[in-house]
């Protein structure tokens, strides 16, 4: 990693930026080999000391077919973004957080263990719970992205912004 004071590289502090951010983007080898990428609602979970990203989809689409060809995946989110600038120097930038990696995309079948992964998912967005149309479990694509924690990387910059410095502002993006 280029700039090395920017890294971040305590698990616990990797995965609290994992939880705070709303959009995972999945990156799959599409059959022309560029990559296709995709945002995604989530829902994180550590089992077993093994950190597991959980979709939701509908149940045909162009990013299944590839993921059932290749189930690789790579995946980045970034969380906390604001802008910072500072006129009288000419000067701007972004205070952000942010984490990549790659695993593995796996197609869940087992109705629990859908109900179970699509609760993480929808407990990360909601202050509180609320129980599934059993309906909709069935029509629903589950896929855990099984991530290889060895691959994982964080950055963050937070620039402090001075408070009441004339031609300064800040605007959270």
């Amino acid at each position: 990693m280029r700039r090395s004071d920017r890294q971040l590289t305590d698990r616990e502090k990797i995965l609290a930026i994992m939880r705070d951010c709303d959009v995972v983007r999945l990156g799959i080898r599409d059959d022309d080999g560029y990559p296709y990428i995709v945002p995604l609602n989530f829902g994180i979970e550590e089992v077993d000391g093994q950190v597991r990203i959980y979709l939701h989809s509908a149940q045909e689409g162009h990013k299944l077919d590839l993921l059932h060809r290749d189930s690789r995946v790579t995946f980045e989110m970034d969380a906390n973004h604001v802008l910072y600038s500072d006129r009288e120097r000419g000067y701007c930038t972004m205070n952000y957080r942010s984490v990549m990696g790659r695993g593995e995309a796996v197609f869940i079948s087992d109705p629990a263990a859908k109900e179970h992964d699509l609760t993480i998912m929808t407990d990360h967005y909601h202050r509180e719970h609320f129980a599934f149309n059993p309906a909709a479990i069935l029509r629903t694509e589950v896929l855990e992205i099984r991530v290889d924690f060895a691959t994982v990387t964080a950055k963050h910059k937070q620039t402090k912004i001075p408070a009441g410095k004339p031609g300064v502002t800040s605007r959270p993006m």
